[in-house]
């Protein structure tokens, strides 16, 4: 459930000894024809809803099938979405490969049938756990829609020079200790903004981002176990938007809405000192932080350690011209040697579930976070990962529950006129 997430290219490492580009043989131009002819020219068009980091692979693919050319479209997360939906029903205007949040998947379970099942092309659903491929599956799960990309799994990043100058030990295994609860996080904000030098720098970013981790431990969020808004009826979802509310009333929140020009800014001027922390947000310190290189660090997620934010899908709509080369280049942006680069380079951690116990994932170490353990932090995650049930407006409601705390932090509504406010606009939702 990211809200306006882009995520973006960071520093390129030795590509040429990760990739293997395989020499597909089914790259025809037509779902019709079942072409193999590779010498036909075609144009893959692919529309993302943020910077995936796919361009080296792209240009490694053409380099090996000099005969596609491939276009990426990159909107916001919501224009994205809303654009693929209207042209579903058009049934003209969508790419030959459309990105889909995990967010937002859901809502196009019952449209599965518009979408080329992958099973009838020899995808195996082995390659990730039930949990992040039957999300992309048709209701009786005969047809899988979607092929799994990155996942989110949590952890703490935080400024440990800012740690130091405010006396907070700085080394992950002291952080771990001091901060285990949510309650610990809160009450070592505190002493954070009493002790640091510049009242300026605050504890956390931005409200939203707060919320989201502790709501996505619970076993349920916005939806229940029946796939019904549950916004009012599961309590988590109340105490997670209080807790998180009475941090902003005592100043530890920098007021940012997450993922706009004014975050990416604050970043780079260091106006916060910790983040909660999805695998695919170490891309967006980097490369917001660039002049940050070994004062960034990462602990375990406070709470129950676990959790996930985030994660995405590739889909191909059958209204699509190149069927067969479509599906050819999702199964290999997806395949494990790319997704290690995406990890390795991005921080785009890895649905496919192999990949966890992998050494060269699990014991990746990132330098400029002073080589933390990221791989088996993002790992151990992973594997004790109990997901949440999600519904067909998850991302519409993260929206809505965003804007109300942005509301909050910028002064613009009290608590109990931004909670009126959300709970109107999902009731919008639900009809």
């Amino acid at each position: 459930m990211r809200i306006g997430l882009a995520r973006r290219a960071t520093v390129l490492l030795g590509i040429g000894a990760l990739l293997a580009v395989p020499a597909l043989a089914a790259c025809g131009s037509s779902s019709d024809s079942g072409s193999n002819d590779s010498n036909k020219k075609i144009t893959l068009t692919v529309n993302l809803f943020g910077d995936f980091g796919y361009k080296k692979l792209y240009e490694q693919y053409q380099q090996a099938h000099p005969n596609i050319t491939i276009k990426e479209n990159v909107t916001d997360y919501n224009t994205h979405h809303q654009n693929l939906q209207a042209h579903l029903l058009a049934g003209a205007g969508t790419a030959d490969i459309e990105a889909i949040e995990i967010g937002q998947i859901a809502g196009y379970s019952n449209q599965s049938s518009k979408f080329v099942n992958y099973l009838d092309y020899g995808v195996k659903t082995s390659q990730w756990v039930d949990s992040k491929w039957q999300m992309a599956a048709s209701p009786d799960k005969k047809s899988l829609f979607g092929l799994g990309t990155d996942m989110g799994g949590l952890a703490l990043c935080y400024r440990s020079d800012m740690f130091a100058a405010a006396g907070l030990p700085t080394a992950p295994a002291d952080v771990d200790k001091l901060i285990n609860s949510w309650d610990d996080y809160f009450s070592v904000g505190q002493q954070f903004i009493a002790k640091y030098p510049d009242k300026k720098v605050k504890w956390y970013d931005a409200a939203s981002n707060v919320f989201n981790a502790i709501l996505f431990q619970a076993k349920n969020g916005v939806y229940d176990d029946n796939q019904k808004i549950a916004i009012t009826s599961n309590p988590a979802v109340k105490a997670a938007w209080d807790q998180t509310v009475a941090s902003v009333k005592a100043g530890e929140s920098a007021g940012v809405a997450a993922f706009t020009t004014q975050w990416n800014q604050g970043f780079a001027n260091g106006q916060w000192a910790t983040v909660t922390c999805p695998a695919w947000m170490l891309g967006e310190i980097k490369t917001q932080g660039p002049n940050f290189t070994g004062k960034w660090n990462v602990a375990t997620i406070p709470g129950s350690h676990g959790g996930n934010w985030g994660g995405s899908y590739l889909t191909i709509p059958k209204q699509g011209k190149n069927i067969q080369a479509a599906v050819d280049l999702a199964k290999y942006l997806t395949a494990p040697e790319q997704e290690k680069y995406l990890f390795t380079t991005f921080g785009n951690f890895p649905s496919d579930q192999q990949l966890w116990t992998d050494p060269s994932v699990s014991g990746f170490t990132d330098a400029y976070f002073q080589n933390a353990p990221v791989g088996k932090i993002f790992s151990d995650s992973a594997i004790n990962l109990k997901p949440q049930p999600t519904g067909p407006h998850a991302g519409e409601i993260g929206n809505a529950i965003g804007n109300g705390l942005v509301s909050i932090e910028q002064g613009k509504a009290t608590a109990d006129q931004a909670w009126a406010k959300v709970l109107a606009d999902v009731q919008n939702l639900a009809g």
